[in-house]
């Protein structure tokens, strides 16, 4: 949940515990909600209101009725396409609909209310019964989103069990004309599962799913180029072992990045495993350093050989750099003299500890206190070695294989038909394999955050699989010299790798941009959307939306000259949504500034701040009719 969730007096209490927010989407159509409602509550605290006022507060308590009751119809028009959804989703339409109804019988000037000491009324008296309908409002709205949440999870399954279908079939084709058919489907079948599968990784809360997710998609879109040439390959040479090892081998890839995307997706994995990162360097040194720096606060916060363990385990992983044959004995010598270095310094640290504990000392001594600065130090400065160590040998790598060498000579022998140039060509690049992929491991020590080490997990698993399939590609071309099928099929696997390497020079970008304190998104295989104009239906649900909006709003436009001077900036951001909403509804038209879909979210990203566009349809339509009706109507 969100931080203002938790500190929102309707956040807690009824408020469904079980329901766990998973995407933005759904959090950032909450956060706004949860604000006003506060804010509607908040107004018991100031009992001094104009008559104004008080009708003000009551249209906007009306129109949050009509709101959440436009919201719900959306809610069970879903229930009834959903069969599987159709109880919990009209159980939760139904809580919303009761709530929003309180609310605007609380908000009425008309209802019976207890006078207070100097005789006026307030619409609020009833305090407890507003924060009782905030919270059930709350947790039915939640309950609505989540459900509907389910149901693109649900698309994506769907497109991938079509992906998986599709894929059989094309495995087992054996003439060109059924190839080119399926392939044709294939096709538009992976184009759709993009789409949903990118919706869902820009809207997944978790950065290190978001990381997994991108790392799947890469795999999966770099393939399919790979599963034409290579399946055409096997179709010309049917009776060629290297061409079946290439095909298949494609094939177990994409299956298996297919069934890495539902496990994201759907938050299951095999037999109940959990997906563990293996603890890195950086992850190692930041939590010693935590430990160390916990002394300030007290000195029974951990045992004392727990802190010595703690720095053996992280020199034990240093292991990967000093046992290298690619590191030089000038990294080496730095690197173990760095370690002896902190054993000393965090020895030294135990020692002042524990004559503090001797003489009951309640906080850090002097001494203590010049320890844990000097070994915090020392930690820090084997970090900065390792990360000089590793980023040093990547950017060293990319430079030395820019030209793309064991390439060009791999092409080169297999269209000569040379086998035996092709397997030295190959033991060329295996060994560049072999030093790239323990460069990823090290750079991972050094990453600096769970998403990079998951990309450069990934760059170190695309490394390893890609030069099998470069060789076998390479000794079918070497066995039929004179196809062009299999030239452009080894053509493609060495863009694959030409492409690894440029994301390699990204990641380590991004890794020293970390590393020296400029942390910006993670976007390494991440691609630009494209802007595009909306589909007619989508069109048709925003342009009823907007004029729905615009025509709500115009009441809430004339009341500007109605509200106290304190309360113009609530009201002016109220016209500011009021203009957003015809905005859309000009641009359903073609009309107005906004021309695409891109224009469209950048202008929500203004008006709205921390509003982001919704990426999927059906929670792109729920979280307008809740952001727009609610925010709009009861701001203040």
């Amino acid at each position: 949940r969100s931080a203002g969730m938790a500190s929102s007096p309707c956040g807690s209490g009824n408020f469904d515990s079980g329901l766990e927010i998973k995407t933005r989407s759904v959090e950032q159509t909450l956060v706004p909600l949860v604000s006003q409602i506060t804010t509607l509550i908040n107004h018991k605290d100031k009992p001094n209101k104009s008559e104004r006022t008080q009708q003000a507060i009551q249209r906007v308590g009306q129109a949050v009725s009509v709101a959440v009751g436009r919201f719900v119809g959306v809610g069970e028009a879903i229930a009834v396409e959903n069969e599987e959804l159709k109880e919990e989703m009209g159980m939760a339409c139904f809580e919303a609909r009761r709530a929003g109804d309180a609310i605007a019988k609380l908000t009425d000037v008309g209802m019976p209310v207890a006078p207070l000491v100097d005789g006026r009324k307030t619409v609020f008296s009833k305090r407890t019964g507003m924060v009782k309908a905030a919270r059930m409002l709350l947790s039915s709205v939640t309950k609505v989103l989540v459900l509907a949440d389910r149901i693109v999870i649900k698309q994506i399954i769907t497109s991938r069990n079509k992906v998986l279908v599709t894929l059989e079939q094309l495995e087992r084709v054996s003439t060109f004309q059924e190839f080119v058919q399926i392939f044709s489907q294939f096709g538009n079948q992976m184009v759709e599962f993009a789409h949903l599968t990118g919706d869902r990784q820009n809207d997944l809360k978790d950065e290190n799913k978001k990381a997994r997710m991108a790392a799947a998609r890469a795999v999966l879109e770099k393939c399919t180029m790979m599963l034409l040439t290579a399946s055409k390959t096997c179709l010309r040479h049917p009776d060629c072992e290297s061409a079946r090892i290439n095909k298949d081998g494609v094939f177990h890839r994409m299956r298996f990045a297919l069934e890495q995307v539902m496990e994201i997706v759907t938050d299951a994995r095999p037999c109940g495993e959990t997906k563990v990162l293996p603890l890195s360097i950086y992850t190692g040194i930041k939590d010693f350093k935590s430990n160390v720096e916990g002394l300030h606060e007290g000195l029974y916060s951990l045992p004392q050989q727990a802190l010595s363990d703690q720095l053996e385990a992280v020199v034990e992983r240093t292991e990967d750099f000093t046992d290298s044959a690619y590191t030089s004995h000038e990294h080496r010598e730095g690197i173990l003299q760095l370690c002896q270095l902190a054993r000393q310094d965090t020895d030294q640290l135990i020692a002042a500890w524990r004559e503090a504990l001797s003489l009951n000392a309640k906080e850090a001594t002097e001494e203590m206190e010049l320890s844990i600065l000097k070994t915090c130090q020392s930690v820090h400065e084997l970090r900065r070695e390792l990360h000089k160590v590793a980023v040093g040998r990547a950017a060293d790598l990319l430079k030395l294989h820019a030209e793309h060498l064991p390439l060009r000579a791999l092409k080169a022998s297999g269209g000569e038909g040379n086998l035996e140039a092709v397997a030295e060509c190959a033991r060329t690049l295996a060994e560049q394999k072999e030093q790239l992929m323990e460069t990823c491991r090290l750079l991972c020590h050094v990453s600096g955050t769970e998403p990079l080490e998951i990309t450069c997990m990934h760059a170190e698993e695309t490394f390893h699989v890609t030069v099998p399939q470069i060789i076998s590609a390479a000794q079918t071309l070497a066995l039929h010299p004179s196809s062009k099928i299999a030239k452009e099929n080894l053509d493609v696997f060495c863009e694959a790798w030409e492409s690894q390497l440029c994301d390699m020079g990204v990641l380590l970008r991004e890794i020293n941009d970390v590393f020296e304190g400029r942390r910006g998104k993670h976007s390494a295989n991440l691609k630009m959307v494209k802007a595009v104009k909306l589909d007619t239906e989508e069109q048709s649900s925003i342009a009823k939306l907007g004029l729905e909006l615009r025509l709500l709003t115009s009441d809430v436009d004339t009341e500007v000259e109605k509200w106290e001077d304190q309360e113009q900036d609530i009201v002016r951001q109220g016209q500011s949504m009021s203009s957003m909403a015809y905005s859309m509804y000009l641009f359903t038209r073609g009309e107005g500034l906004l021309k695409t879909t891109m224009d469209l979210f950048h202008q929500a990203e203004v008006k709205y701040c921390t509003r982001a566009p919704s990426p999927t349809p059906l929670i792109h339509i729920l979280s307008f009719i809740l952001l727009y009706f609610i925010q709009e109507s009861i701001q203040g």
